[in-house]
């Protein structure tokens, strides 16, 4: 089996994706040609390798929990899983994963991000997959990579920032329950407002609410 490398050459904002997207350019070394790679690549936060300050331990109690407890609750945790299709190549080549962020506040990922207000995120890269190539008589083979062939990088916590401004200026998005939506709906209706953003914000100024 060739023996592979991993690097990693760069993070941008993809600006024509339909859905906010950041490309990460990995770069692929191998000691003999390769055929083609099926490669998965896992993404995951390793919020523990950085210091937060400010108001970011309010900011990530829901994700965390209080101050006091995350010696034991600030553990990696999965962002993403993304496929990559890898062509032939000799010696070295440059491929993108296309890794798709969410502005969905269910999710663990987009609470961490939104509650930093600045510095990196701690990223590792964990890759799998099926790695097609020929032996010494020309015959076709595959061998699988193991989750231990990874690297490190850290991620501007503002290029996530950017990315979410860029396709959700001055916005956020809530899931709500269908139930609660009708609720919320109706409520909107007989207060006479014309958004639902105007309905939320009446009733968070209301006195019983701040309480």
């Amino acid at each position: 089996m060739p023996e592979l490398a991993f690097a990693l050459d760069g993070v941008e904002i993809e600006r024509y994706a339909v859905t906010p997207t950041l490309r990460f350019r990995l770069r692929i070394t191998a000691d003999q040609p390769v055929e083609n790679i099926a490669l998965q690549c896992q993404l995951r936060i390793e919020p523990m390798r950085r210091a937060y300050g400010g108001d970011e331990h309010e900011r990530l109690a829901d994700l965390f929990g209080e101050k006091a407890r995350w010696g034991d609750t600030l553990k990696s945790f999965l962002w993403t899983i993304v496929p990559v299709n890898v062509p032939r190549f000799d010696d070295v080549t440059i491929v993108d994963a296309m890794v798709p962020c969410s502005f969905d506040f269910d999710v663990a990922a987009t609470k961490y991000f939104h509650g930093l207000e600045g510095g990196e995120v701690p990223v590792s890269l964990l890759f799998s997959g099926s790695v097609f190539y020929r032996d010494p008589q020309d015959r076709l083979q595959i061998s699988q990579l193991s989750w231990s062939q990874g690297l490190s990088h850290r991620l501007p916590a503002a290029l996530w920032q950017t990315l979410m401004d860029q396709y959700y200026p001055n916005a956020a998005w809530l899931r709500l329950d269908r139930e609660t939506f009708e609720r919320l709906y109706a409520l909107k209706r007989r207060m006479g407002v014309g958004s639902f953003d105007a309905a939320l914000s009446q009733l968070l100024s209301a006195p019983q609410v701040l309480q």
